[in-house]
């Protein structure tokens, strides 16, 4: 059936729940019984946690004030309670607020920055916070409220607190490490779990510490790449949402090896945030599904 859906209102829902038969069955009947048209469906059963996932874009038919979704909620919600089932139904153009954290390293900052502006990225991002001062202008540029918040050893606690007062008053719904180059704690993971993603350099071998593309350059390597994934308390080993790899040869100094890297990371890190602000990224214990 031909659909006469506005993007203004679509909407996406997401879900989750213990896997077991019916579940698409009852989902698309609710949105059949509400004469809404489906757009787009994705889901995955996974035979290891036995969880079921689904992403549903759907919008109004043409009947005169279909496009609403509060008549949804009562039906859901039984189905929830019937499934041991976590939801949600939001507008598909509603934009995700971001923080971006950023230290002297400025290519992924400026790349979202970018895409944000260009409309490639559904996010809003009112505020930028670093541990530097060198972007402050850059974040003023595009009018973003700029937050220069150095940190120490000693102040670590303040300053993650002061981090978690600009996530609340902003109303922020995901914080975006763009080469952030500080280790966050504990505490700072917890409360954000789910909501923090980072850009990681990631080579075969791994290199870790300074200069990891000067390290490459010595070792010769033929791959390199990058993995966003998201953060936990352990260091770089949250669940991984994407990676790219580019093919590089022994022609290529450190200077050539950490622009192609820098171009990768972009790449990564705009890809996670996007399926992220698109509700398609769910977490599956130490690994995520992306619908």
């Amino acid at each position: 059936m031909a659909s006469s859906s506005s993007p203004d209102h679509d909407h996406v829902l997401t879900l989750s729940c213990p896997d077991k038969p019916g579940i698409v069955h009852a989902v698309t009947g609710i949105f059949a019984s509400h004469s809404l048209n489906i757009l787009a469906l994705q889901q995955f059963s996974d035979p290891q946690s036995q969880k079921f996932f689904m992403r549903v874009h759907f919008g109004p038919t043409a009947a005169p004030g279909a496009e609403g979704t509060a008549h949804l909620t009562k039906p859901f919600d039984e189905l929830a309670a019937s499934y041991a089932m976590t939801y949600d139904i939001r507008p598909a153009a509603r934009k995700t607020r971001v923080l971006i954290m950023v230290s002297k390293i400025g290519h992924c900052l400026n790349d979202l920055l970018f895409r944000m502006r260009s409309g490639q990225l559904r996010i809003d991002v009112p505020v930028i916070v670093s541990n530097h001062p060198d972007y402050k202008a850059l974040a003023e540029s595009y009018g973003i409220e700029f937050h220069h918040l150095p940190v120490t050893k000693d102040t670590k606690a303040e300053q993650e607190g002061q981090i978690l007062e600009l996530v609340k008053q902003h109303n922020i719904e995901l914080i975006v490490l763009a080469r952030y180059m500080q280790v966050l704690s504990p505490m700072l993971c917890t409360a954000m779990s789910g909501k923090i993603i980072n850009i990681h350099h990631s080579f075969l071998p791994s290199f870790k510490g300074a200069k990891p593309y000067h390290q490459a350059y010595e070792r010769g390597v033929k791959i390199i790449g990058a993995t966003a994934h998201f953060v936990t308390a352990d260091l770089d080993e949250g669940p991984i949402i994407e990676q790219r790899v580019a093919r590089v040869d022994h022609s290529m100094n450190p200077k050539e090896l950490t622009d192609e890297g820098s171009n990768i990371e972009s790449q990564v890190l705009a890809a996670a945030v996007r399926w992220y602000a698109e509700r398609r990224v769910f977490l599956n214990n130490s690994k995520t599904v992306v619908l």
